[in-house]
Formats: C-alpha cells, structure tokens, sequence
C-alpha cells in the first residue's frame, strides 16, 4: 500500500500544447492522497479521469510533474515497477485458461507457493460469484463472467500499492454491480489497500469512496467525502453533477446575509461578502413549495412520481427550480413560491464557493 502524490502534475496529448483546450490534464495538480484508502475518480466522459489513473499506473508519462509512491519518485518507471493491480473496462482474460488458472496468474507470476495461490484463488472466486466454474475454459463465457474474472486478477493479490478500476462494472448487469461493489467495499475494509476507482457513475462513486475525487475539464474541483460534496459542493459544477436531480443555481447579488434574486430578497444563515459573478445554490430537498407571499414566485410544470418522492418541477423567470416533497405528500393548488432552508443554501462566486463569517 502507498500514499499516491501528484507533484505539479499536467498533460497533454499535444506535442506544442498552447491553449488551454490543448491540456488533457490541465496545470497543475498537486494532491496528496492517502494510504490504505478508497477514492473514486468521478466525472463525464472526457474530463480526465482515465487520463489520469493511467498516469498513475505508468502507462502513460505526465507532460509535467511527478508521481510519487510513498517517498518513492515512480514517474519513470514502468507499470510492472510500481507493485500495482488495474482493472480495466472491457475484461482482459486468458480464453484458452480454466477461471481457476486467470485468477492464479498474477500469483503465480510472483512466484507464490501453491497452497497459498489455491486458498487466495478459492475465496476470490466465492467473492466474485464463479466457484462454480473455476475448471471451465474462460472461452465461451459471457462478457459479465469475463469482466468478473478480470475483477478477481485484480483483487487476487493482497501485497500491492494500489489497485486501480477503470470503469470495471461497464459491461456487469445491474444486479451484479450492487454485488461487486459491495464486495469491492468488503475488500477493502478487510485489507486496506489503496483502491482508486474511475466511473461517470455518482452512484457507483458514492457508494463504494471514502473520498471523491470530482474532475470536469481537466481540473479537480473538488475532493470530499460523499457528505461534503453533498452539502458543501466547492464548484457549481460539483452541486449539478452530484445529486439527482442536482442543485438549483440562480444569479444573486448578495448583501451581507441576504441574497437578491430577480427582485426577490432570499436570506442567508451567514454574511457574505459581495462582488460580481455571484450566484447562490441549494439542493431540492432544501427546497419547498408553499402558498403566500414569502419566497420566490414560479409556475408549477409537471411533477414527476419517482417512488420514493416526487419532484415537482418549477419555472422562475427563464430558470428551472426543483422541488423534492415525501411520496404520498399533496402538492397544495395553491402553493406558487418556493423557499430555501437558510442553512442550506450555498454562495458562489465565478463558480467557486465563498464561506461566510463563521463558516468552514
């Protein structure tokens, strides 16, 4: 197991990178991320992600920067000089092996002792659901029994720095997933390894990190606990990409503990300071529909029944405004303004979160 450093870290995939745009990684990252512990790399296609697990693993060298494992500078070693397991998106398998000898490879490779290899290989395959067939050749097995075996080669090692999941659960049917990644979690929690897990999935990212690691564009916008990018998102974007669905943003112009929004004073459980580029956020479930004067006023434009509440979707002006009420709760006829706990509203200014007096 190892801390994973990024030192000054950036990349592109241009030989002369000028613009911005030109960056796959932009510069430049520096984060310390911890030993022993469960991160997720979370964010939309393109936004680089993989990028950056693959730099890590020393398939791709940075532009710029070092990667550091422990004290240890690894920026030019090679993937089979790190001590590291990586899964990869689609399954790599060995079609003319049993399942028993794909899971014992990478034991084997490093010269474990038999005994050792059957007990390991043994209680990863009851972990992946596939004791059954562990004499079966991997060739003919569906995709999903592949990307399985694929999963347990990357978990079968226990002595590692770290092992790295690049979208593993693509092509695992969505019974499987909830499975495996509590197993992932298991895992983890058993042996402690250092796992960094890649995925555009808030739910895959949420339920299986101690810490999420959200990129958009080449940045890291944040690293938090699932809590803090829920309550406290660091970026607008964080506060759109995570929930479902994401935070109301609307311009403001702020002062002291009052927000303005299109004429419409909305107050603030803190003072702020104010500026240009302001904007305040709040999650829907922070949010109600009531009826009289206080609040902001909109129209009603469709409520959505999703089971375990509904969303009532709202228009203020030219922007959307969600709502989330209990199942089962009645939308009142009369109810055309919507108000926000004070506590739970964010204020952000050109995209970044400002904390008020007294606030983290």
């Amino acid at each position: 197991m190892a801390r994973i450093t990024l030192k000054d870290l950036a990349h592109s995939y241009s030989p002369n990178p000028q613009a911005p745009s030109d960056w796959q990684l932009k510069p430049t990252l520096n984060h310390a991320w911890v030993d022993g512990a469960a991160y997720a790399l979370l964010g939309p296609s393109g936004c680089g992600k993989s990028t950056l697990l693959n730099i890590i693993s020393g398939l791709l060298r940075p532009s710029q920067g070092r990667i550091l494992f422990g004290d240890t500078d690894v920026t030019d070693l090679p993937t089979a000089a790190r001590d590291i397991a990586q899964v990869f998106q689609f399954p790599v398998v060995y079609d003319t092996m049993t399942v028993y000898d794909n899971l014992a490879f990478p034991l084997r490779n490093k010269g474990a002792e038999e005994a050792y290899v059957d007990t390991r290989v043994r209680s990863i395959a009851g972990m992946i659901g596939m004791s059954d067939v562990l004499n079966r050749k991997a060739r003919g097995l569906t995709a999903d029994a592949k990307q399985k075996i694929s999963l347990g080669r990357g978990m079968v090692r226990e002595n590692v720095n770290a092992i790295l999941f690049d979208e593993p659960l693509t092509v695992i049917d969505p019974h499987m997933k909830w499975e495996l990644r509590t197993q992932l979690k298991a895992l983890h929690e058993e042996f402690g390894h250092t796992m960094i897990y890649v995925t555009h999935d808030q739910t895959e990212a949420l339920t299986f990190a101690d810490h999420v690691v959200v990129m958009s564009e080449g940045e890291v916008v944040q690293i938090g606990t699932p809590e803090e990018l829920f309550e406290r998102p660091a970026h607008t974007f964080v506060g759109y990409f995570i929930g479902s669905p994401g935070m109301n943003l609307l311009p403001a112009s702020i002062d002291g503990a009052m927000a303005t929004v299109e004429g419409t004073q909305v107050p603030l459980a803190a003072r702020y300071p104010g500026g240009q580029g302001m904007e305040i956020g709040v999650r829907p479930e922070f949010t109600r529909l009531v009826e009289g004067d206080a609040g902001l006023p909109v129209e009603i434009t469709r409520v959505e029944d999703v089971g375990r509440h509904k969303i009532i979707r709202t228009r203020f002006h030219d922007r959307e405004i969600n709502v989330l009420a209990p199942e089962g709760a009645p939308v009142p006829e009369a109810a055309r303004r919507v108000v926000f706990d004070p506590a739970r509203v964010n204020v952000y200014r050109d995209g970044w979160r400002v904390a008020g007096e007294g606030q983290p």
